[in-house]
């Protein structure tokens, strides 16, 4: 009887010093948070639209979805209204 009591406890020792070694200490969770909130904010910065205002050789003020090669342009960036406007007047 005491040896089944002896493996029982064991086995129980066994799976609770698993499940210890196997959890993340706070500070790792804490980084992984903070690379997943930095990672999220990048993605939604990418995800905005964005235009590009530069000038061709003729001077003339040209804005495009993609940047010119070989030129000075401005980034401009299009921040789209939130919700849905509605308006009556339109026909």
């Amino acid at each position: 009887m005491r040896l089944g009591w002896a493996l029982l406890l064991g086995l129980v020792g066994g799976i609770a010093l698993a499940w210890w070694l196997s959890r993340e200490p706070p500070e790792a969770q804490r980084e992984k948070r903070e690379r997943a909130e930095q990672a999220a904010a990048a993605n939604a910065e990418d995800a905005r639209p964005v235009l590009y205002r530069w000038r061709d050789a003729s001077g003339a003020l040209q804005i495009t979805d993609k940047p010119p090669k070989g030129r000075k342009y401005e980034r401009v960036d299009v921040q789209p209204l939130d919700g849905i406007e509605v308006d009556g007047s339109r026909q």
